[in-house]
């Protein structure tokens, strides 16, 4: 391997102990593939996972040459097959299809990059401190010091040709455009690179995010009387981290808000973006899938 380019590159990753055991997620993209460099670079002992949603016609090929590039490093894969048809939230079905068939502490290859869209996209979601602090889990994500154009380069520095979706320039996708439209006019307006004041932002407010969750700490706003006399912005905070559990991604302000008034009793249920529902019932609020819509789309 390139050694120069990988040291630098590991100097600023944040991976485990050598000989640790991980999983890691390969697409075929350029940054799934650094990541799977620079984890076995670092002495891990890596499990290589490679999900075929079916969206392409040649999807297939793309897992034959993930397992062709572990096997070449010495690491074992699995290919598994999550379809997906092609439609309305595309995005968020895929995702929810990749966690359902892959280990739950799996690394990801995501850069500075797309901890940059992500802080833009939470803020354009009004999901408050926990959504700009951008992407989940960072111990999940090694490469978050790293720049999309660094694994780019990597790649081609080992003779990789990585799968290149054309589904990353579809503007369709709001992520797409915020990458391809957005970042580059801040750039151009700012008069330098927003990506890592973005990255270092979502730093800032994980760490902001830490300290408000010491604030929740055992705050239960399911049991509707153990949070009568909390200071409504505490309560706030703590909707704000139990619908993001459930959600599994940062929750809008809107459905904070609608949450807050069944809290406060102002209201006995609301709809929730994604097909759910939250409800009161008895002095418990409860959160559930909204079958209503689960049987009109049956």
């Amino acid at each position: 391997m390139s050694s120069n380019l990988l040291s630098e590159l590991q100097d600023r990753c944040i991976f485990p102990p050598p000989e640790t055991e991980v999983d890691c997620a390969v697409s075929g993209g350029a940054d799934s593939l650094a990541l799977l460099m620079l984890a076995v670079n670092a002495g891990l002992k890596v499990t290589v996972w490679h999900v075929d949603h079916g969206l392409r016609p040649n999807s297939s090929h793309e897992g034959e040459m993930v397992s062709e590039v572990a096997k070449s490093m010495g690491v074992k894969s699995h290919c598994l097959q999550a379809f997906v048809e092609d439609g309305p939230n595309l995005e968020a079905r895929a995702r929810d299809a990749r966690r359902s068939v892959l280990p739950p502490q799996i690394l990801t290859g995501h850069t500075a990059d797309d901890q940059a869209e992500t802080v833009l996209l939470n803020l354009l979601r009004g999901s408050g401190v926990q959504g700009s602090s951008g992407i989940g889990e960072p111990s999940r994500r090694p490469l978050l010091n790293l720049r999309r154009s660094e694994t780019k380069k990597l790649c081609a520095l080992e003779k990789l040709e990585p799968v290149d979706d054309p589904m990353n320039l579809d503007p369709r996708f709001t992520r797409n455009r915020v990458r391809n439209e957005v970042i580059p006019l801040l750039a151009e307006v700012a008069g330098r690179d927003p990506v890592p004041l973005l990255a270092r932002h979502a730093y800032l407010a994980h760490e902001a995010t830490g300290i408000l969750s010491d604030l929740i700490e055992g705050l239960d706003i399911t049991q509707v009387k153990s949070v009568k006399k909390v200071a409504d912005p505490v309560v706030r905070l703590a909707i704000q981290d139990w619908l993001t559990g459930n959600l599994g991604f940062p929750a809008d302000s809107a459905s904070v808000n609608r949450v807050f008034q069944i809290v406060r009793g102002e209201i006995r249920g609301t709809e929730i973006p994604g097909g759910f529902r939250v409800d009161r019932s008895e002095g418990k609020v409860r959160f559930s899938v909204n079958t209503k819509i689960s049987q009109d789309s049956d």
